[in-house]
């Protein structure tokens, strides 16, 4: 129950957002000009009951200024063969290609290129412009990551540069901390990859250089989650939700 009601919360939050910024958008007198939004059908009441309040209208066809859809709805619509792209005036939950963040594997592919576009720039006003500078590897702003299975062989060569050193498996399609594991010897790799068979291959996973002196609150792991909203990728435009949360570990971090 108290997981639902979190839920609910951020839903009511996220709609919220939706529902500020859609006043900012909304063209001449507001009280003339109604914002129109589309939802999928079964979208949770919280959401459809939250843009109501707000005055909004929802209509079924292609006219609405906000699109409430499930991923794989965004991705339908949204597809290279439809063509279809949004408007000057219409918002959707989700970005058509946010696996590319979302998703391990394509988002440490998309940072080692980030990185490497702005060590290559010329001036270096890309690197400036992004306030994280020339950072490599060695900078410790990401670990060192790799694919798994494609890079074992790239992996393994680095592997034997750094004896002792432990690394962490994850799923790349993981959530809530699933299928995640330790190893410091390439004989638990090759047991891990000999679990799979032709029929069932183990899973996409990435391995990273383990982080043996993370920050801590009162001794133990944590992460923080913020919420923002892009309304605009060309010019960028981000809105910060005020709160957030931090997540924090039951036990201490492995020595």
């Amino acid at each position: 129950q108290e997981m639902a009601l979190k839920a609910a919360a951020l839903k009511i939050q996220a709609a919220n957002a939706f529902r500020d910024v859609g006043d900012r958008y909304r063209p001449g007198d507001a009280s003339k000009t109604k914002v129109k939004f589309s939802t999928y059908e079964g979208c949770p009441k919280v959401v459809t009951n939250t843009f109501e309040r707000a005055g909004w209208v929802q209509t079924s066809g292609d006219d609405w200024n906000v699109g409430w859809f499930t991923v794989g709805e965004i991705r339908k619509i949204f597809s290279p063969d439809s063509g279809v792209r949004l408007g000057d005036q219409q918002m959707v939950n989700h970005f058509p290609n946010h696996l590319e963040l979302t998703h391990k594997a394509l988002m440490a592919k998309n940072i080692k290129r980030f990185m490497r576009d702005t060590q290559n720039s010329d001036s270096g006003a890309d690197a400036a412009a992004t306030g994280l500078g020339e950072y490599t590897y060695k900078d410790g702003y990401i670990p060192m990551t790799y694919n798994l299975p494609a890079d074992y062989n790239i992996f393994q060569e680095e592997f034997k540069r750094c004896p002792g050193a432990w690394w962490i498996m994850k799923p790349v399609n993981g959530l809530q901390g699933k299928g995640i594991f330790l190893v410091n010897k390439l004989s638990q790799l090759k047991k891990w990859a000999n679990k799979g068979t032709p029929q069932q291959p183990v899973p996409l996973y990435i391995i990273s250089r383990y982080i043996n002196n993370p920050l801590l609150i009162g001794g133990k792991k944590f992460d923080l989650r913020l919420y923002v909203l892009v309304t605009s990728y060309r010019p960028l435009r981000v809105y910060q939700y005020l709160h957030g949360f931090a997540r924090v570990s039951t036990e201490p971090p492995m020595p």
